[in-house]
């Protein structure tokens, strides 16, 4: 009964050991795969935001004018209202 035992016993160690060195040796050869794609993959891109198109007052102005005119179509100004805003728009 005490070499059964025994036998066991190494064995349990022998098991316990390639477990702990199989985990070391996968952990290890994942931390290399992933430090080289990391190297491999290429820095990602920063675009710039496009530039904001050069608008002139008039552009402007023309806008809320339209934009004025539509309130006063739909019937949200009256004749007054708009005339006090556009002259306001205008200068």
């Amino acid at each position: 009964m005490p070499g059964l035992i025994r036998g066991v016993a190494r064995t349990a160690v022998i098991a316990g050991t390639a477990t702990h060195v199989s985990n070391n040796v996968s952990r290890r050869q994942a931390g290399r795969w992933a430090r080289q794609e990391q190297q491999a993959a290429p820095p990602p891109q920063q675009y710039a935001p496009p530039p904001a198109p050069a608008s002139s007052g008039t552009d402007d102005k023309l806008a809320q004018l339209k934009e004025l005119g539509e309130l006063k179509a739909s019937g949200v100004l009256t004749e007054e209202e708009f005339e006090t805003q556009k002259a306001k728009i205008l200068g």
